[in-house]
This record gives C-alpha cells, sequence and structure tokens, in this order.
C-alpha cells in the first residue's frame, strides 16, 4: 500500500486562514497530554502555562514587551517570504543591530544627554541591521548565493561578534569580571510607559511598524511588486519588475526592523549589553510571520501568542519545576501542526493498491 499527495480545488482556499486556529487548537490538546504524560494534571498545566501569566498588570506588561521584538522581526520577514526571498538571519540582525545601537550608547556614555542621543542609538540599531542584511542579499544577487545559508551562519557570527566585545574592550570595568558592558546612560534608554512595569517605547514603535507593514503590502506599488513576485515570477519578469530589487528590499527592510528590535532590546528591558541578547526571537519570528499568514494584522496576534508561550515556559518553570525547554517543545508543536494543517488543507491523500497506480 502506498499513497500520493492530490491537490485540492480553489475551494480549499477558503480554510487557509483557519489553519492557524486548528493549528493551535491541536497544540493545546497535545500538549495537554505531553502534561499528563510527565505527570501533571493536564488542564492545571495547560492553565499555568497559558492563563496564569495574564493574572496581574505585570504579566500583561512583559507579554507586551516579549511581543514586540517578534512582531518588528516578523514584519520585515513577511515581506521578504512574500516575494520568495528567504531571510532566515533575523536573529542575527537582531543581535548587530544591539551591537550598533548599544555601541552608540556607550561611546556617548553619561555626557550625552540631549533628545538626539535616542533617536541616534535607534538609528544606529536600524543601520547595522540592515547593514547585516546586506551580506547575504549581496552574495545572492552577485555570485547566487543561498540566502538562507549565508544568513542563517551570519547570525552565529553576529553571536561571537557580540561575545568578543562584552568580553574585551566593552567589559564593564566595575561589573566585577562579568561578561557585560556598563549600563546605558538616561537619556539613550527607552521611557517606560506604564509604571511598575517594563513596558517600555518598543512596543509602540512594534505596533507603528505593524501599520506601516499594513499600508506598505495593500497600498504601495512596492507591495505589488512583492506580491507578483512571489506568486508569480515569470509574469512578474514580463512586466519589468526586477528580481534583485525586491531581495535587496526585503532585505534591507527585514534587516532594519530586526535592528530596531535588537536596540529595543538593550535599550529597553536589558539597559546593557550581555552576551546573550534574544532567546530566539529572530527565528521564532519565522514562526510568527507564518502563523500570521505573512499579514501585519496576524503577525500582530502571532507575536502575542507566542509571546505567551515564552511566558508560560518560565510559569511552568518555577511552579511545576519543568525545564525551560517546554517553550521550544511548544513552539515547535504548533509550527508542525500549522505546516500539517496547510498541506492537508491544499492537497488530500489518496491511498494506492499498486505501484503502477503509484507510478
Amino acid at each position: 500500500m502506498a499513497f500520493k499527495l492530490e491537490a485540492r480545488g480553489a475551494s480549499s482556499r477558503r480554510w487557509v486562514y483557519g489553519a492557524p486556529v486548528l493549528a493551535v487548537l491541536l497544540t493545546l490538546v497535545f500538549g495537554g497530554i505531553l502534561f499528563a504524560l510527565l505527570g501533571f494534571e493536564p488542564l492545571a498545566a495547560l492553565y499555568t502555562f497559558f492563563i496564569s501569566p495574564l493574572n496581574s498588570a505585570y504579566g500583561v506588561a512583559e507579554l507586551l514587551v516579549k511581543a514586540a521584538p517578534l512582531a518588528l522581526c516578523a514584519v520585515g520577514l513577511a515581506l521578504g517570504f512574500r516575494g520568495n526571498v528567504w531571510n532566515i538571519g533575523a536573529e542575527g540582525q537582531l543581535t548587530m543591530g544591539a551591537v550598533t545601537g548599544g555601541g552608540v550608547a556607550l561611546a556617548l556614555g553619561d555626557g550625552g544627554a540631549g533628545w538626539w542621543v535616542l533617536p541616534l542609538v535607534m538609528l544606529a540599531g536600524m543601520a547595522g541591521g540592515m547593514l547585516w542584511g546586506m551580506i547575504p542579499a549581496w552574495l545572492k544577487t552577485r555570485f547566487h548565493a543561498s540566502e538562507i545559508l549565508v544568513s542563517l551562519m551570519l547570525t552565529y557570527v553576529a553571536d561571537l561578534f557580540l561575545s568578543m566585545m562584552v568580553h574585551g574592550p566593552w567589559r564593564d570595568p566595575d561589573g566585577y569580571g562579568f561578561p557585560q558592558s556598563p549600563m546605558f546612560g538616561d537619556a539613550a534608554t527607552l521611557p517606560v510607559l506604564w509604571a511598575g512595569t517594563r513596558l517600555h517605547l518598543g512596543v509602540l514603535l512594534a505596533l507603528l511598524a505593524v501599520a506601516v507593514g499594513w499600508f506598505v503590502i495593500a497600498r504601495t506599488f512596492i507591495g505589488f511588486q512583492i506580491k507578483v513576485m512571489g506568486l508569480t515570477p515569470v509574469a512578474g519578469g514580463y512586466a519589468g519588475f526586477s528580481h534583485k530589487r525586491i531581495i535587496w528590499m526585503s532585505f534591507l527592510l527585514s534587516g532594519a526592523l530586526a535592528g530596531l528590535a535588537g536596540v529595543c532590546e538593550v535599550a529597553g528591558p536589558i539597559g546593557q549589553l550581555q552576551p546573550v541578547i534574544s532567546p530566539g526571537y529572530g527565528f521564532t519570528a519565522i514562526i510568527v510571520a507564518f502563523l500570521g499568514r505573512l499579514h501585519p494584522v496576524g503577525i500582530l496576534l502571532a507575536s502575542l501568542l507566542m509571546a505567551l508561550s515564552y511566558l508560560g515556559g518560565e510559569a511552568v518553570q518555577i511552579s511545576m519545576r519543568l525545564p525551560l525547554a517546554v517553550t521550544g517543545v511548544f513552539q515547535g508543536m504548533l509550527l508542525f501542526f500549522l505546516l500539517a494543517c496547510d498541506v492537508l488543507i491544499r492537497y488530500r491523500l489518496r491511498w494506492l493498491s499498486s505501484v503502477r497506480e503509484a507510478g
């Protein structure tokens, strides 16, 4: 016995936006089964994971703080994915944005007290992400290198560069030997929007990025070019659209937004450079982009859900003594079920009774 996949009709497209909902429900079901196999009461464990982190104003603020970098990275990635430009290195671009923006903050030190300091730090972070995104864009357009591999490998280069700086020239001399930079000056840090929490200006910047991303996709000629080149590259070529231009534009925009996410992390919740800036926001943003159907509004909702998975992982680690890796397990299950639902919505399994029929 064998089977093959057969494409469904055009009517299956109406179910495409139901796939994320179904994937979330399946994740909840199998997550409960996982907790049961580990010896925990499923409903109580799921409550601890998904509900208890939001029982306080501080928890809601933390949800928004963690959703902001996910939304920033995912909006930029979605623009490229729509045009079949596969930037997998948002994590590295986030790191380099933190390095360049943090470097400007450290260079200004306590002497930089003007209103212009924070915008300069933000622009430096965006420039760092853009420059890191230019490398795979150039190699792709010049030598036809795989942007997937190049952008992914550059992530580890960025991590090593950050580690070198905080262990070396940028190490805080008063930090008791810990690999971290001095704290940034007040003028180089993001203002807190909600007293008693860590909710900062970066959350508003993420909302602005979502709005701008929607406008670019839905109301600009650039967004139309990206959509056409993603769906029918041959038609786009006949229309005079440049694939190289789409590649450069996608990497520059996604790199700038990832860099902004990185500098918002170090100028916001962290307040300094450390060997680890992100728990993997750049990689998780890939799941966020597809869970949100590459649409900015869907990305906003998906970023809140994935941010909740980070908070839930911390909650079960504290109250149930489970490893923090449970966060990755839930994110992996969500991605698996999303891909499975997408395949089964677009295709049906046809069982074959013979090898001849399979051929």
